[in-house]
């Protein structure tokens, strides 16, 4: 396999756009929480960690979903569902492995608590969302959504081990983040869940329901993520959390207003502006002098 080829199939395998998003919530994790922040090899390794556990996850989500895949144009160039790379009884025994060594380097670098939430981050996304619900309910992405707070709260407790209110409330707003964002994706490519018979919100409810779930969770998140400017953030994280809510927001209204495949997709793409401008003022705020 040429070089290319082969790191185009490990940034896909494991799902390597997503993860870092993740690593980087887990840092910002770090950022927010109050307390002497572990030295910058600690935190490298707890990214590493993160971005280890959430790629193996990922991985297992596409050996384990490849029938689905293929019936989405979405996702039938995915290595599994193309046939790039073969099935076969060793490839989830891989992704465990590299869970583990996941696991044993979050310990080093964060602490026992730290290495429990990445090990829940992979463990709802890979089993709870992908197994368990994903086939079978429309509250699948709503549960999911956990696997990026736990990101979070493993950065948060390498910090501190006890709860603190800023990194609890970043976790919520991710929390609230995840569904529409998937949401607005499968609106956006409806035939593709409906052909693969995946019960997602857009799919199985009318666009006055579903539009106003996605407004009603963009709405909280929104509000929400401005609340740790009462908690002692700064002016960089609110300008990060501002912006990138009110950006959101607005185009979920329009979604709202007028629910078609572009504006569904145009809310995906506000969603993902959102994620990253809140994670970088966090990150930028607690880097800032005091």
């Amino acid at each position: 396999m040429p070089a290319a080829t082969a790191t185009r199939t490990i940034v896909s395998l494991l799902k390597l756009r997503i993860g870092t998003a993740i690593a980087a919530s887990a840092l910002a994790g770090v950022a927010v929480t109050s307390g002497a922040p572990p030295a910058w090899w600690q935190q490298a390794g707890l990214a590493l960690a993160v971005l280890g556990a959430a790629g193996a996850a990922g991985a297992f989500n596409h050996y384990y979903e490849r029938d689905l895949d293929r019936l989405m144009r979405r996702t039938r160039d995915r290595p599994f569902a193309s046939g790039l790379l073969a099935p076969g009884p060793w490839w989830p025994a891989a992704f465990a492995v590299l869970l583990i060594l996941s696991l044993v380097m979050a310990v080093a670098a964060g602490g026992p608590l730290a290495a429990l939430f990445v090990f829940l981050g992979a463990f709802v996304y890979g089993i709870v969302y992908t197994v368990w619900l994903k086939r079978r309910s429309v509250w699948n992405i709503v549960v999911g959504g956990l696997s990026g707070s736990f990101a979070v709260l493993a950065g948060a407790a390498a910090v501190d081990p006890v709860p603190q209110p800023v990194p609890v409330t970043l976790a919520i707003v991710l929390f609230l983040w995840t569904p529409p964002h998937f949401w607005s994706l499968a609106a956006a490519r409806g035939e593709d869940y409906v052909r693969a018979g995946i019960p997602m919100l857009p799919v199985i409810a009318p666009p006055r329901a579903w539009t106003l779930a996605i407004l009603a969770h963009t709405a909280a998140l929104a509000a929400i993520s401005l609340l740790p400017l009462g908690f002692g953030m700064g002016a960089l994280y609110g300008l990060g959390a501002a912006s990138g809510g009110l950006f959101f927001l607005w185009k979920s209204w329009r979604l709202w207003r007028e629910p078609t495949p572009a504006n569904a997709m145009a809310n995906f793409r506000a969603s993902l502006l959102q994620l990253c401008l809140l994670v970088a003022g966090a990150l930028l705020d607690g880097l800032a002098p005091t």
